[in-house]
């Protein structure tokens, strides 16, 4: 199903940008975990619009309501549908895109494709959706943590148009990306990257970048070893997220440069355990985690709404020029940051119990 992400543990997620509201429906959660809205609801405020003075001004509380799956506080090892209601819509901002077709949306594919499509801030293909991948994730960080409590999911902006963090990812911290409103992994130098999305937002335009995300104390056997490979999993996760036109994991395409033997991670023992000198391979080899730390990259583009006047052609295929209205943000990358993590949590959680499901004891 288009809509439905996973195998063992999977997600449905439903409901347009202007509609009633959005949502999700988690399948395949173990029972007895312990399981509230207030848990939900941290992972929402961090995705959530209005949250500062560099994103959409939409208000919305995106207060998430657990429907199903839970009682007592604890999962019940049913479907878990958790819904967000639409609070501040405003679908009139959008009257202009019911016959005209915004450049870069998926308004004429969606229209080629169905026949049919909803013009109010993009329907279905709103970045709104992602909230039910946020709510997902956050129940899958109570598998996570049950099964795998060591590991640590840490995404972050790394950089934003032509400026770039000179952070490594193994010294990102998750206190210091999350107290700045750029999500910056140096927060000294966070206001630059502020200053650069004002001046964007003030001239009507928009800037990408790329969000970098650092797994670690990862399980050792994740992932398999043709098909559903751990990086092409979680490439498909990454790509599928709106505005994400890139991904590169370990050396990426910089390892083009390198020859094998510079390229290669040699094996040591350290603590007992097989470890690599270098990680250059990304934390993944033939498809499967080696237990180092997974590090990757992916990149957005620059928003496609923005507020100058753009050449397009009409439902009736007349040229146009669309001046655009609503509400965007200047830069998606700091509310991609904790839908890139709820991902990783999605992808990891439904490997780690297939693996579950086959590991023979030893």
């Amino acid at each position: 199903m288009p809509n439905t992400f996973g195998h063992l543990f999977r997600i449905t997620t439903w409901g347009e940008s202007h509609g009633g509201g959005v949502g999700v429906v988690v399948d395949g959660c173990p029972s007895r975990l312990s399981l509230s809205e207030a848990d939900i609801q941290h992972d929402l405020d961090r995705r959530r619009p209005g949250q500062s003075k560099i994103v959409t001004p939409r208000k919305e509380t995106d207060t998430g309501h657990i429907l199903s799956g839970v009682f007592q506080g604890k999962t019940l090892g049913t479907p878990i549908s958790i819904l967000v209601k639409n609070e501040d819509q405003r679908p009139e901002a959008y009257s202009e895109m019911e016959t005209l077709y915004r450049p870069s949306h998926a308004d004429y594919t969606y229209q080629a494709k169905y026949g049919i499509r909803n013009w109010q801030g993009g329907g279905r293909s709103s970045a709104r959706e992602t909230i039910g991948r946020v709510a997902g994730g956050s129940v899958a960080a109570k598998v996570l943590k049950k099964f795998a409590p060591k590991l640590e999911i840490v995404a972050f902006v790394q950089s934003i148009h032509n400026l770039t963090t000179k952070i490594t990812p193994d010294a990102v911290d998750y206190d210091e990306v999350e107290g700045n409103i750029v999500r910056w992994p140096d927060a000294k130098e966070a206001e630059k990257a502020v200053r650069l999305i004002e001046s964007v937002r003030k001239k009507g335009d928009s800037v990408g970048g790329v969000v970098g995300c650092v797994v670690r104390n990862v399980p050792v056997g994740l992932g398999e070893p043709v098909f559903d490979k751990l990086e092409a999993d979680l490439a498909g996760a990454m790509l599928s997220l709106p505005a994400a036109k890139g991904f590169e994991i370990g050396s990426g395409f910089a390892g083009t440069k390198l020859t094998g033997s510079q390229h290669n991670d040699p094996f040591v023992m350290r603590g007992g355990k097989v470890r690599t000198t270098t990680n250059r391979s990304g934390g993944i080899q033939g498809g499967i985690s080696n237990g180092e730390d997974i590090y990757f990259r992916v990149a957005f583009k620059p928003t496609a709404t923005i507020s100058q006047a753009q050449k397009t052609v009409s439902v009736q295929g007349k040229a146009a020029i669309l001046r655009a209205r609503g509400r965007h943000d200047p830069c998606v990358l700091p509310r991609a940051v904790p839908v890139v993590e709820a991902m990783v949590r999605l992808i990891l959680t439904d490997h780690l119990l297939r693996q579950r499901a086959i590991a023979c004891p030893a």
